[in-house]
């Protein structure tokens, strides 16, 4: 294993699993546990088969007073950047989704917000390093991406540790966050392989005690699992 984090990790509950008839309540629940960020899943229904949720979601989000980390899985995804980029901290896109990767990258700069792409379980690092310096955030699906309670696929383990890699001998200051079945049963393993964002969400929303499923994922050890 290489470049593990020696530090905590950010810890980024999902909101795709919180309760959806009490959203708010929960999402203020994860922040008064020690959620760093929130994560926001969008979904267009033709790049995943699932529709989520919409900018009107993501401004009231923004006003909890959490950097929001969003993620679209989207086709095409320019008019989602201009409807998102007001409230996000991150703004992922998909590697597969857009013809013009590097220009959808640059956009999201341009427009304030920390640009993020993802990579889909099949999906190859190697283009990283073609985009990397227009990156500020890479995203290791660890699951095929479309919806929730999905089982983390051990072989990606490998994956985050070659992301990892790219990464640093890259010289650029991008973080490597880590998305799918994360859980307190695997956290130890991703952050020792580079992972600096661990984005969880069953996990933490059907825990009784979402603080100590947070902790459990920072300090990367076996808590209640």
């Amino acid at each position: 294993m290489s470049n593990p984090v020696t530090g905590p990790v950010k810890v980024a509950p999902s909101i795709l699993s919180a309760d959806l008839l009490n959203l708010g309540n929960q999402a203020r629940q994860v922040i008064d546990a020690g959620a760093d960020l929130l994560h926001l899943d969008i979904m267009d229904g033709h790049f995943v088969p699932n529709l989520t949720f919409g900018p009107g979601l993501a401004k009231e989000l923004k006003g909890l007073g959490i950097p929001l980390d969003v993620h679209l899985m989207v086709s095409n995804p320019g008019w989602a950047i201009e409807a998102f980029a007001p409230y996000a901290e991150y703004l992922t896109i998909h590697a597969e989704a857009t013809p013009h990767l590097d220009r959808m990258l640059r956009l999201i700069r341009e427009k304030g917000c920390k640009s993020g792409v993802a990579l889909n379980p099949s999906t190859s690092p190697g283009f990283l390093k073609y985009v990397i310096e227009n990156v500020d955030l890479v995203l290791v699906m660890t699951v095929n991406p479309g919806w929730g309670g999905q089982s983390f696929i051990p072989g990606m383990l490998q994956k985050i540790e070659e992301v990892s890699k790219l990464v640093r001998d890259s010289g650029f200051p991008v973080e490597v966050s880590v998305d799918g079945g994360i859980s307190g049963k695997n956290a130890k393993a991703v952050a020792d392989r580079g992972a600096s964002i661990l984005v969880s969400g069953n996990y933490i929303f059907s825990s009784d005690d979402m603080a100590s499923a947070i902790q459990s994922l920072r300090r990367r050890t076996l808590v209640n699992c």
